[in-house]
């Protein structure tokens, strides 16, 4: 893990940046494998010599493989969108039209990044016909991460970025890889609401499938680990494997006050 920590340039739902801590002991080999890599904030933060980073959000990948090609020529047409005029609700809502009228591309790539720092709360949302639905964010002067972006972009250098499913993605490891698993987690009661990033959810089969996938992946020498929520679900789910849980402050709620701690495992399948 690098002495010096680097933020994603996306705000994200459910990003890793803040467990980094709890997942550097197990991140050692030459190739990480990361089937669900969200903001990217575990692959930001190693060196391995190799990296294979996928995504079922087919905007996110599209970004990240924009701004691996394109490098700064991207950052400076991003960076275009993020003035006083486009910082206003009508404005918001016009872009999100074009996004979800199927516009293709860099400006996808970029319109994508704008969405994501003038929307409300970072949140990466879609609906089910797939339509982005985030509301306006209604921040005084939205941050545009151009540092942020330039470092990824140097450590995209090693990184094939794929849009595919986890099994698709798994089923791409050799022995002696390193797999890390950050699915949609599992509601934290049973009543709890749960709205994908993706339009297509993640299903409790989903995650029952993806234990055991890593179940088989480790006895072929491939080293797993999957992070959750710790309840008695993912418990039962992660039965097979070793088990680290810790609590975690959740910093992304409607409710400001209602940010409390939760318990989160990582489940280790070696």
């Amino acid at each position: 893990m690098q002495s010096k920590r680097s933020r994603p340039f996306l705000k994200w739902a459910g990003g890793k940046y803040r467990l980094l801590d709890k997942l550097s002991p197990h991140l050692k080999g030459t190739k990480l494998i990361e089937p669900f890599v969200g903001s990217g904030a575990v692959f930001l933060n190693t060196d391995f010599e190799r990296y294979l980073l996928g995504d079922i959000n087919p905007d996110l990948i599209n970004l990240y493989q924009c701004l691996k090609k394109e490098k700064g020529k991207f950052v400076n047409y991003a960076k275009s969108f993020f003035t006083e005029e486009n910082n206003k609700q009508i404005a918001y809502l016009d872009f999100r039209v074009e996004f979800n009228a199927g516009v293709k591309g860099r400006r996808r790539a970029a319109l994508f990044v704008y969405l994501n720092r003038h929307g409300f709360n970072g949140l990466c949302r879609y609906n089910k016909s797939g339509g982005f639905n985030v509301p306006f964010g209604r921040y005084k002067k939205p941050y545009f991460p151009e540092k942020e972006m330039y470092h990824f972009i140097h450590h995209a250098r090693k990184t094939k970025f794929v849009c595919d499913d986890f099994v698709a993605l798994m089923n791409r490891s050799r022995r002696g890889d390193v797999v890390y698993c950050d699915p949609p987690y599992v509601p934290l009661s049973p009543t709890a609401s749960f709205t994908s990033y993706a339009a297509q959810g993640f299903s409790y089969d989903q995650q029952v499938e993806l234990a055991y996938r890593a179940k088989i992946l480790a006895n072929r020498g491939v080293k797993v680990i999957i992070s959750n929520h710790d309840n008695a679900i993912t418990r039962k789910i992660y039965e097979d494997a070793e088990i680290e849980s810790f609590p975690v402050r959740r910093f992304i709620s409607c409710d400001g006050s209602n940010r409390a701690n939760a318990s989160e495992l990582l489940a280790i399948y070696q």
